[in-house]
């Protein structure tokens, strides 16, 4: 998308943005649009809600239980949602929302927790707060699609339920085994088929997943070459591998 208005602060809201009506912001986005970023009365910022493009608003009144903005033109029009999955197993919080962060600059359009053996997370996993992340991600990166974060599977539930939840697309994992050059070989046929690709936990699938994992026909090896990754650094490059060699999915 055009940077249109770079210096502006972006906001992403549920509302419809029609130009010249007013909405009224709720206690939480008031809060963080008034006393955390400094606005008043007749600043100007950038809003999209994922479904009307992003249009410029102005504060008209900075109440604090609800801000009211005025809605002036569109300064840009929808994108089209994007069609790749992004499938992971939870890691610990930092580096978990760092990667959700570069997932959603990467164009990811959903995300899909996984509980895998070797999954190393403590207590319940908070979905609310990687939702808020993502939606942070996309305002910072004039990205006009908030992706959809769903609830977490089991391995066994996700390879289970596939066929019916995923009609003819193919997962893609990182297989340490895999031959470095597997990539393009298997990447360059998927050029107009759906994909979603997976990332392991730390310490990789167990023997038991990887050997299901190839047991599947929908499922799709591939290298992320001959280092030892960490898995969000994993994420970057199996989004940088598949964005590289069949283009950016829409």
């Amino acid at each position: 998308m055009p940077r249109h208005h770079k210096n502006l602060s972006r906001l992403f809201v549920e509302t419809d943005l029609v130009a010249n009506e007013q909405i009224k912001l709720d206690k939480p986005q008031t809060n963080y649009l008034i006393n955390v970023m400094r606005k008043k009365q007749g600043d100007q910022l950038v809003l999209f809600n994922g479904r009307d493009g992003a249009f410029l608003a102005e504060i008209a009144d900075p109440h604090r239980k609800g801000a009211i903005l005025a809605v002036r033109d569109q300064v840009a029009e929808q994108t089209p949602p994007s069609d790749l999955w992004y499938i992971f197993a939870p890691l610990k919080t930092g580096r978990l929302d760092y990667m959700m962060q570069k997932a959603t600059e990467m164009g990811v359009g959903h995300l899909q927790p996984v509980l895998t053996q070797h999954t190393q997370i403590i207590g319940r996993l908070k979905l609310d707060k990687m939702r808020a992340n993502v939606t942070e991600a996309a305002e910072q990166c004039e990205i006009l699609n908030v992706p959809t974060v769903h609830d977490a599977l089991t391995f066994e539930q996700l390879l289970g339920q596939w066929n019916d939840l995923h009609p003819n697309r193919k997962l893609v994992f990182a297989d340490e085994a895999a031959r470095s050059d597997s990539a393009a070989k298997y990447l360059l046929p998927l050029k107009n088929t759906p994909v979603a690709v997976l990332i392991g936990p730390e310490g990789g699938f167990s023997d038991a997943e990887r050997e299901l994992l190839l047991s599947k026909p929908f499922c799709v090896p591939i290298s992320l070459g001959p280092r030892i990754l960490r898995a969000d650094t994993a994420a970057i490059v199996a989004l940088t591998i598949i964005q590289s060699n069949i283009g950016d999915l829409r």
